[in-house]
């Protein structure tokens, strides 16, 4: 029993980790889009960036339209065509620990902080 529980706490761990990494991974591609998605020839999930023009200065940005920045033109395919993420009642703003990433719009970061770990994505 006293090596059964430290391995699962471990594996409790490293799950934590690795649902952390695949967020962290999903508000990447809601900030820049996923340049493989192509149709006629077109970049068809530009994200936030490719549809605004510049990052979000927040997260819940990818969420709620900024009241600074224009609806979406079909047009001139420029403006907030968001959600970008899915709210999950704000769940998407926490590492599986619970704690709040990270973000830094000027140094195009997101981290996730969990004591003395830290993951670091850069967009």
């Amino acid at each position: 029993a006293s090596v059964a529980v430290p391995m699962f706490g471990n594996m409790i761990n490293s799950s934590k980790i690795s649902a952390t990494k695949s967020e962290l991974e999903s508000l990447k591609r809601a900030i820049v889009g996923n340049p493989r998605v192509v149709a006629g020839g077109e970049l068809v999930d530009r994200g936030y960036q490719g549809d605004v023009g510049t990052a979000p200065a927040q997260l819940a940005d990818l969420v709620t339209k900024p009241v600074a920045v224009a609806s979406y033109n079909r047009i001139t395919r420029i403006g907030w065509n968001g959600p970008y993420i899915e709210n999950s009642n704000g769940d998407y703003l926490k590492n599986a620990w619970g704690n709040n990433y990270v973000y830094d719009q000027s140094g195009r970061t997101m981290k996730s902080i969990n004591g003395s770990d830290t993951i670091t994505v850069t967009f």
